[in-house]
């Protein structure tokens, strides 16, 4: 730890500078976790997703939402088969009675990249 002199009015403007660094070096290891996990979840989602044709599976994106200077948000989603999400996920009533088997794919990957993305958000602000 080195110590540096600081004039008594000059110590509220070096705790500043000194917080705003770190502010800045934890949301850029905060959003490069967001989009790290964002990766992560759509690739367990489609290694996990049904296939009978392939196109549900290859159809799922990730998509940055919403950013500033402290915040990115990245959604998760389905481009052209987002009708289809819910009912692979939970199943549904067949026409003649009955119910469809469930493919729970969404679900599972949403809880593990939850984990994963505070586990990576400790590591970053350890290390900050």
């Amino acid at each position: 730890m080195s110590r540096i002199k600081i004039k008594p009015d000059e110590l509220s403007e070096t705790i500043m500078k000194g917080m705003e660094e770190y502010v800045k070096v934890t949301t850029e290891d905060m959003k490069d976790a967001v989009t790290k996990t964002s990766r992560d979840v759509k690739n367990e989602i489609r290694a996990n997703a049904p296939k009978k044709t392939g196109s549900y599976r290859k159809s799922w994106a990730t998509k940055k939402t919403k950013e500033n200077a402290t915040a990115l948000e990245i959604t998760v989603h389905s481009r052209n088969r987002y009708m289809l999400t819910h009912l692979l996920e939970n199943g549904h009533a067949k026409r003649g009675g009955g119910r469809t088997r469930a493919f729970p794919h969404i679900g599972p990957a949403e809880a593990h990249g939850e984990k994963e993305l505070v586990g990576k958000i400790e590591d970053a602000i350890k290390k900050g």
